[in-house]
């Protein structure tokens, strides 16, 4: 025995696991009075599963997840859990294959050169195919619940593609979809980083679209525990986050990422290559940096909203009450405050300034106050009631 307090944690082998990656490697979690086993595990209905039953204390996880987990849907017993800690934002993107890339610059060569490559070209490719009595593409997602499906959905439907009866989507876990797009499985996929890349230097994949033009500073994984485990270990809960928060800084650093990759693409952790893994910490994923670690309401808000679009939840649904149940900036403040000059502290007071609003792709505001009336906007949607 250590004398330190024993937690296993678990992480799906992405970029953005990054915190807890370093957060072990580096000794934080030691240092905060933590003795911490990573857990990597093999799909995001795994990680769900083994926090709600306590076979992991906690993890790496998707915040729409971590929203959703409370609510009981699909089957699945309600376990509520807290998201104390965003990991990142960005680095995610839709990527298609190489001869479903090809395809679509035969028929909008013009959409495709754009600077933001929206889903017009496919919109046009479907309409040929259905002209030609061909089956429908298909996409694969991480997990219904996921910034990656809304973002593809959304993507998607901005254009008039309706994602429910165009395209068949599919789940399949982030490190298995660049062999299903090889094989011709799946015809593109909206995954985080470094799979993405590793599509593209296997020349098997061309990004269309990143996370960071879809939504700059768009919100993705958690940091997310039960709400029963938080009740029984508070200090831990406390110690575990500043451990994070020291870790987000220390990955955000550009002088750090040389060592970064090579915690990372050690086989035990993400396993991809050094330089693919490079590419999304260049200009793409932020753990630190702007407050980047704050669970923002208004994200969660948003979150929200899209499973309100896409039929997920009920017109019933106190939104702002789950998002203020799930989303727990108080406890990242109390833990960020305790850091030190760690985190700007202007960034993480309750009265600090709120964040520009958001700014999607499409210029469509997003208002937190009305997230159901924004959910209710748009022409295609599967919204209840």
């Amino acid at each position: 025995m250590s004398g330190l307090a024993d937690l296993t944690l678990g992480f799906i082998p992405l970029t953005d696991c990054a915190p807890l990656v370093v957060a072990k490697s580096l000794g934080f979690f030691a240092e905060e009075g933590l003795e911490v086993t990573l857990s990597r595990e093999a799909s995001w209905a795994t990680i769900r599963d083994k926090v709600a039953v306590g076979a992991l204390d906690g993890a790496h996880m998707l915040a729409p997840m971590a929203l959703a987990a409370g609510l009981g849907d699909d089957g699945v017993v309600a376990a509520p859990m807290l998201a104390p800690l965003a990991l990142n934002l960005n680095g995610s993107a839709i990527t298609v294959s190489t001869a479903l890339a090809d395809a679509l610059r035969a028929v909008d060569p013009e959409g495709m050169a754009a600077d933001t490559v929206t889903a017009r070209p496919l919109a046009r490719l479907i309409e040929a195919r259905r002209g030609q009595g061909a089956p429908p593409l298909i996409f694969a997602v991480v997990f219904p619940y996921s910034m990656h499906s809304y973002a593809l959905r959304y993507w998607l439907a901005q254009a008039g593609v309706d994602p429910d009866h165009d395209v068949r989507l599919v789940v399949t876990p982030p490190p298995r979809v660049v062999a299903h797009l090889q094989s011709g499985g799946i015809d593109g996929f909206c995954v985080g980083a470094p799979w993405n890349a590793v599509a593209v230097s296997e020349g098997v994949g061309e990004i269309l679209i990143k996370a960071s033009t879809f939504w700059p500073g768009g919100p993705d994984k958690v940091f997310g525990v039960t709400e029963a485990w938080a009740a029984r270990r508070p200090d831990d809960l406390r110690a575990a986050l500043r451990a994070l928060i020291r870790a987000s800084a220390w990955a955000d650093e550009p002088g750090n990422h040389a060592e970064l990759v090579a915690l990372l693409s050690r086989p035990d952790h993400v396993g991809a290559e050094p330089e693919v893994l490079a590419r999304a910490l260049k200009q793409e994923i932020v753990f630190h940096r702007d407050a980047a670690g704050l669970p923002r309401r208004e994200h969660a808000l948003w979150f929200l909203s899209q499973m309100v679009r896409w039929g997920q939840v009920g017109p019933d649904l106190d939104l702002e009450a789950v998002a203020d149940q799930v989303y727990r900036p108080d406890l990242f403040r109390e833990a960020a405050l305790s850091v030190g000059p760690v985190v700007e502290p202007a960034m993480v007071f309750a009265d600090a300034p709120p964040p520009p609003p958001a700014a999607l792709f499409d210029g469509a505001p997003f208002d937190p106050a009305d997230s159901r009336g924004y959910a209710a906007g748009f022409a295609i949607g599967r919204v209840q009631g």
